[in-house]
């Protein structure tokens, strides 16, 4: 499903943020990529989206060339990943409810549509009952679960989390893990993109480790050792 084939990124200044990577991860795994600040995790991320393309190399997700993709067919590639972010990017004069209906309004969803949907994606996430609040009377990990409930809005194939525990206690952030491996047990790809050294120890998933741009270790069920 997604394949990085010797892909180097290299910014302005000739700084490089990802030297010769090469890389597989198969439809419905969770790999965490693990690495320093700096490392190039969240490059990785940027690369899939579509946000950055590579200096060198191929990368190509579900058939999509990253290089060569067109204008026209972004929308339909980034309808297939999901985001969640460090700081949640939650509109703070938005309900729950409407905070994730914005991005089904956004899609053109009819309001029937979003009616149905909202509600089975709340009680994913375990949020129910929190439907009507607005972020500032939610906790943080409250607040990951709607970003998370916003980034399923499109049934995607595969989930970006990029520091997702970043802002969280070790509670919270555990809760918000158990959350991904649901999802990932509904047959969705994870790419978890971390620095969290428990989090990771915890999981007995496969661990993708960069350092200065490189991988340096790919292990199948792997720990964080740097």
């Amino acid at each position: 499903m997604i394949l990085f084939d010797s892909v180097s990124k290299i910014y302005p200044s000739d700084f490089f943020a990802l030297r010769d990577i090469n890389l597989n991860i198969e439809s419905g795994e969770f790999v965490s990529i693990v690495g320093q600040s700096g490392a190039g995790k969240t490059t990785v991320l940027k690369l899939l989206t579509a946000e950055e393309s590579p200096t060198k190399g191929k990368v190509v997700l579900d058939s999509y060339d990253i290089n060569f993709i067109k204008p026209s067919h972004l929308p339909r590639l980034r309808q297939k990943i999901g985001v969640i972010f460090q700081d949640f990017k939650l509109l703070d004069k938005r309900t729950v409810f409407e905070n994730v209906s914005f991005a089904l309004e956004m899609a053109g969803k009819t309001n029937e549509e979003i009616q149905n949907l909202i509600p089975q994606l709340l009680e994913i996430v375990g949020l129910s009952e929190k439907i009507n609040n607005y972020p500032n009377e939610l906790s943080g990990g409250e607040r990951q679960r709607v970003s998370i409930a916003r980034a399923l809005v499109h049934k995607p194939k595969i989930l970006l989390a990029d520091e997702p525990t970043g802002n969280l206690d070790m509670i919270n952030s555990w809760d918000i893990i158990q959350l991904l491996l649901k999802i990932n047990q509904y047959g969705t790809t994870v790419i978890l993109a971390t620095h969290n050294r428990e989090v990771i120890n915890s999981l007995n998933k496969r661990v993708i480790t960069l350092d200065q741009g490189r991988i340096i270790r790919d292990q199948e069920k792997g720990r964080y050792i740097i």
